[in-house]
């Protein structure tokens, strides 16, 4: 498949694609000081979580998820790293403590041991909206984030590496819920047809970011900015 055919697809695909209000983008990602800790910027918001039953003790002794995440968010609140080792392994704690937003403020529940923390007075990129941690054996042993990445290719490339891995949660750091659910309606087969990325181009309000395979291409559309940060909003595929 020619780049010339991917560039003339890309427009054909970009008049149907999905697109983002302008309004949802107006607004900036919010963006901690890198130099501040997270107890240090006036942008962190203590976590405000809803009226709910005490958390209580598994059958095994351990702490329930929801008790060893809100643990795990308060030594990151008060920038300590030693007191977060003690409920998360060393790779939660390295990815938390480099969450490049301000605190979420809103503790969102969780899902059997999958529990999250939410944004409801900004916007960062992403359908994850925050922070999500995996509890197991009473740690936080995977933390998953929004990512702020500076290019169009760096978000197409992380969804399209969470889709390989088949990590939904991985895919919800940097794409909308339509946009990965789109891409997980089919499992990425790695003996099948053989993906090649073919770069990035602009289109009305933002970039499409194309990948060929034989038979046809993907087209993610990526939208925001340098400053916001870029997410893939939507995913259309087109015929040879």
């Amino acid at each position: 498949m020619s780049a010339r055919w991917l560039r003339g697809a890309a427009a054909t695909a970009a008049t149907a694609a999905f697109l983002v209000p302008a309004s949802l983008l107006a607004a900036g990602p919010a963006l901690a000081h890198t130099a501040q800790s997270p107890v240090q910027s006036p942008v962190y918001a203590p976590v405000r979580a809803p009226m709910q039953a005490p958390a209580r003790a598994s059958a095994h002794g351990t702490a329930a998820p929801a008790a060893v995440a809100k643990k795990l968010l308060r030594a990151w609140l008060r920038a300590d790293r030693h007191a977060a080792s003690r409920v998360a392994t060393a790779s939660a704690v390295s990815t938390l403590f480099s969450y490049p937003f301000r605190a979420p403020d809103k503790f969102a529940g969780c899902t059997g041991n999958a529990c999250r923390f939410v944004h409801t007075s900004v916007r960062v990129p992403g359908g994850l909206d925050g922070i999500l941690m995996i509890v197991s054996g009473g740690k936080v042993t995977k933390v998953y984030e929004s990512r702020h990445l500076v290019k169009p290719s760096a978000a197409a490339g992380h969804l399209f590496d969470a889709w390989r891995k088949g990590d939904r949660n991985r895919g919800l750091e940097i794409a909308t819920s339509t946009a990965v659910r789109t891409l997980f309606r089919t499992k990425f087969d790695p003996k099948g047809v053989k993906y090649f990325f073919q770069g990035c181009n602009s289109e009305p309000k933002g970039h499409s970011c194309a990948y060929s395979y034989e038979g046809g291409g993907m087209f993610m559309h990526v939208r925001g900015s340098k400053s916001r940060g870029y997410e893939v909003t939507s995913i259309g595929y087109i015929a040879d």
